[in-house]
């Protein structure tokens, strides 16, 4: 699946104007993952913005405009989820939806490579 190059311009250009964080862009399991300080924090899939925020906030979340469960094998994936456009039309929900991303990002705790066991998974703890 391709992704909307409009969408990762948008979040490009928002998260270049925020200081003292380092961001990569990588393109893996089909979408364009933007990493910040080394830890998955926002991707573009197709034309939906998928997040990753405190799965705590998940239930109010899942109240907003756009917002698509995301699942995995048939199960619901807490701490992320699809926004679709009308989700994010509006800039004040958009930054809204980015901060939230970068407000957990920055609460997480990065792992590294000997914590993930032979098959490039994380440890469970």
């Amino acid at each position: 699946m391709a992704f909307n190059i409009q969408l990762a311009d948008r979040i490009r250009d928002y998260l270049s104007t925020i200081p003292g964080i380092v961001i990569e862009e990588k393109v893996m399991f089909a979408v364009l993952n933007f990493m910040v300080n080394g830890k998955t924090c926002i991707c573009v899939s197709g034309d939906r913005m998928m997040l990753r925020f405190d799965p705590l906030i998940q239930e109010e979340l899942s109240e907003r405009n756009g917002y698509e469960t995301m699942l995995m094998k048939g199960k619901e994936y807490k701490g992320y989820c699809y926004i679709s456009p009308e989700g994010f039309r509006k800039e004040n929900d958009f930054k809204y939806l980015v901060d939230l991303c970068l407000s957990y990002n920055e609460r997480m705790r990065s792992t590294t490579k000997s914590e993930r066991n032979k098959s490039g998974r994380r440890k469970k703890y």
